[in-house]
């Protein structure tokens, strides 16, 4: 089965990038573009609502359009709309210091005033937030002047730069786009400070983002960009042959469509080229303690599951090696994360014996455990967009079989799998961390957020002591007292095998040989377009 799936493997997508105009009425208003001017970009999703203080637009479209007041980076945080700030002694108060001469792409200023309007409108939805603890410390945010605002929290706490760093929802937009003077019941507007703007968008066909020429950090080279839906799979990859999409990158709803051997074919062309980041995040499936009428219930059954799948194999015969094995939640490169955890290979053998010593008996003759009358019978979520997802789940149900476990593969929406999730309708779902900008701490700090992982750990034995240990670290400014409780944390949640880690993904850009500039923000869901540029 694993040398047929290779054939029809799959990396993640969001596509970019045309170099020659378009025929009519297939990526709106393209046809005369200039060569080199307009990147055209492939998108299983539309580009849904762009409002960035709610969560249901594009990242990626979204990271191009608002701007933050710190940008988060390899060397640490950076400014971007903030020039400089400064952290009281006690670590509850932020004071920023605005870059001047900038403007939202309505005209409207920004100033200390729109950063104030902007933040109370997210805070005044804090409940939405819940899973970004800097909503739930957030006390007050003062005007001192002009180009000075004051962030006031009612007690320390350290990623506080981190999580205003990320794309949404401590982003600015103008305004002008509020209704009523609030952003969380909608926008009249998409205006925000950052390098493209949109000028256009008809609903699951494209939208078109125009360079911002009054941009404060400089015009993008890339004057156009059009973000095109696409059916996934044969649909992207004809309309990457024909000329009409030839970049492509993971997005940030980890949907796959292309084809590992049609990639390989395109670089062997001579025209294309292949840049892979580093290690950002890790793929693997989210189990449900909460329910104690559900065999996946029991910390024994979730062992025996880590320990009947066989990451080796799907690293190099279903991601042909663009995915490293995963033992642990975090790879090692995470800040915290290198800590000493048991590592469960795969193993059979040891799986069988955990489910013989549970109670989980395979009488004679049958191919499915019982306990108390009752079967060994779990269900997992897939994304229907994602054909790698779907050839994973395949392939463990075949290997949890051989151990007396039955497990049932339903395939959904992203959006009907991230309600699951959130309400606790599952025993076993795909997910991935975070990623790299985020991790561990956004991800840590979602154990306790029911939009979240709530239903994942709340079940544990140990959950209040990992509630409290997670409260803890989110406001120790103490390097070695953060560092002892992001190791229990990992160890409470390693050893009841609630998150059960199958490979480390990366972002895999596939570009023409004459793109330059392409590089990787800190972050999974977005990339720096206006960096690109053709020779």
């Amino acid at each position: 089965m694993l040398k047929r799936t290779v054939i029809n493997l799959t990396v993640w997508i969001v596509s970019i990038v045309l170099l020659a105009a378009c025929s009519s009425g297939n990526t709106g208003k393209t046809e005369s573009t200039e060569k080199g001017k307009e990147l055209v970009y492939a998108t299983a999703k539309d580009i849904n609502d762009m409002n960035p203080h709610l969560y249901a637009g594009s990242m990626p479209a979204q990271g191009i359009v608002y701007e933050s007041l710190v940008e988060n980076t390899e060397d640490g945080i950076k400014p971007l709309l903030a020039e400089s700030w400064e952290v009281s002694n006690d670590g509850m108060v932020y004071t920023f210091h605005l870059r001047k001469n900038v403007k939202f792409h309505d005209g409207e200023p920004f100033n200390a005033e729109a950063v104030k309007k902007n933040i109370e409108a997210v805070q005044s939805n804090a409940s939405k937030h819940s899973w970004i603890k800097l909503s739930t410390k957030l006390v007050s945010c003062n005007v001192l002047d002009p180009y000075t605002i004051q962030l006031v929290l009612s007690e320390a706490y350290y990623p506080t730069l981190l999580e205003l760093s990320m794309t949404r929802p401590y982003v600015f937009i103008s305004p002008n786009n509020f209704i009523n003077g609030e952003t969380k019941n909608g926008v009249n507007g998409f205006d925000g400070t950052g390098p493209y703007k949109l000028s256009e968008h008809k609903v699951d066909q494209y939208a078109v983002f125009e360079a911002n020429e009054a941009y404060w950090g400089g015009s993008p080279k890339v004057k156009k960009l059009t973000a095109k839906v696409l059916a996934t799979g044969e649909t992207t990859f004809l309309a990457l042959k024909k000329g009409e999409v030839n970049f492509v990158f993971t997005d940030d709803r980890g949907t796959d469509s292309l084809d590992v051997e049609a990639i390989k074919k395109l670089v062997d062309s001579g025209e294309y080229q292949i840049v892979r980041s580093k290690a950002m995040n890790t793929k693997m499936i989210v189990a449900n303690s909460s329910k104690s009428d559900r065999p996946v219930y029991e910390t024994a059954v979730r062992e025996a599951i880590w320990h009947s799948i066989d990451r080796e194999t799907i690293s190099k015969q279903i991601f042909n090696g663009t995915e490293s094995a995963a033992h642990t939640l975090f790879s090692a490169n995470v800040n915290y994360a290198n800590v000493d955890l048991k590592k469960r290979s795969y193993d059979l053998e040891t799986a069988n014996r955990i489910l013989n010593e549970a109670g989980w008996i395979l009488e004679k003759g049958q191919a499915v455990r019982t306990k108390n009358g009752s079967k060994l019978a779990m269900k997992l979520y897939y994304d229907t967009n994602s054909s790698s997802q779907k050839t994973q789940a395949e392939f463990i149900q075949d290997s949890l079989k051989k151990v007396g476990m039955q497990l049932e593969l339903i395939g959904e929406e992203s959006s009907s799998i991230a309600n699951r999730r959130s309400t606790g309708d599952y025993d076993l779902l795909f997910n991935q961390t975070w990623g790299l900008a985020y991790d561990p701490q956004s991800t840590i700090a979602s154990f306790t957020a029911k939009p979240s992982y709530y239903y994942t750990t709340s079940g544990i034995a140990k959950s209040d002591e990992l509630y409290k240990k997670i409260d803890q670290v989110m406001v120790s400014m103490d390097e070695k007292n953060r560092t002892s409780l992001y190791a229990d944390i990992l160890k409470i949640v390693h050893d009841e095998a609630v998150f059960i880690p199958i490979t480390n993904g990366s972002v895999t850009i596939v570009a023409p040989k004459e793109l330059k500039g392409i590089s990787f923000k800190q972050t999974q869901f977005e990339l720096p377009f206006d960096r690109m540029y053709f020779e």
